[in-house]
């Protein structure tokens, strides 16, 4: 395997690295990883389950004119899978890393150029969780109401990134985010790990019709087929 460093930066939360690699597990073509500290957290060799993210969570969707949230940028799959729906009329990015942002922007990732391209995309480099605490996710309109926000930040609801994160998973983290979806409008959450019922439980306890996915995809790797996890929370629409 060839390895390339393309972009090593200290961030806030530690040694953020995006590197390219030529694999035989991939038949030779070129995967892009991305590192923090010594973690991996995401490899384009696996993003099933990014884009059924944005599939499963745009397929509750109805009319045009669809104001989309992605928290968590990434490798942009959930967000270019999101761009292909015609109806999507404007999908804010929220990152809170400005190299994973700069990443597309200097086209060094493979969405790089699909997104930065599209006048529908827009990138905001801010706190996802802080934003959640506060106003909303629109600089411009405080308190702006979503028909979908698809989430890819943590791990699982209970695997953080960072322990600042905990109380968007909480029975009143959720009511407050539910409070920036429009009547008829969507939460998506990624989890690599299958649903979990405690999760699921809480999301019951907020939303008015919930579902957990499963998403299943080769690993090359292991020789196997692995899998990860999908909760789609839907608000009724007003009568």
């Amino acid at each position: 395997m060839n390895f390339e460093e393309l972009d090593y930066r200290q961030t806030d939360i530690g040694e953020l690295i995006l590197r390219r690699r030529r694999a035989l597990e991939a038949d030779g073509r070129a995967i892009f990883e991305v590192k923090l500290n010594d973690e991996y957290l995401m490899s384009s060799l696996f993003h099933e389950s990014e884009v059924a993210l944005a599939d499963l969570g745009l397929a509750e969707l109805t009319g045009v004119g669809w104001d989309v949230v992605v928290g968590g940028l990434g490798l942009g799959y959930t967000a270019a899978a999101a761009l292909r729906y015609n109806q999507v009329a404007r999908m804010i990015v929220v990152e809170a890393l400005a190299p994973v942002i700069d990443w597309h922007q200097r086209e060094l990732v493979p969405n790089g150029t699909l997104l930065s391209e599209d006048a529908r995309c827009r990138y905001y480099r801010e706190d996802f969780f802080a934003l959640a605490r506060g106003t909303g996710f629109d600089p411009d309109d405080p308190g702006h109401l979503f028909d979908a926000i698809l989430l890819d930040i943590d791990h699982t609801p209970d695997a953080l990134l960072n322990p600042g994160h905990a109380d968007l998973y909480s029975l009143e983290g959720m009511k407050r985010l539910r409070s920036f979806i429009k009547p008829g409008g969507v939460f998506g959450l990624w989890s690599n790990d299958v649903p979990d019922e405690g999760f699921l439980a809480i999301l019951s306890g907020v939303f008015d019709m919930i579902d957990g996915h499963v998403v299943e995809f080769d690993n090359p790797i292991q020789g196997k087929k692995a899998a990860n996890g999908v909760y789609i929370a839907k608000v009724e629409k007003d009568n």
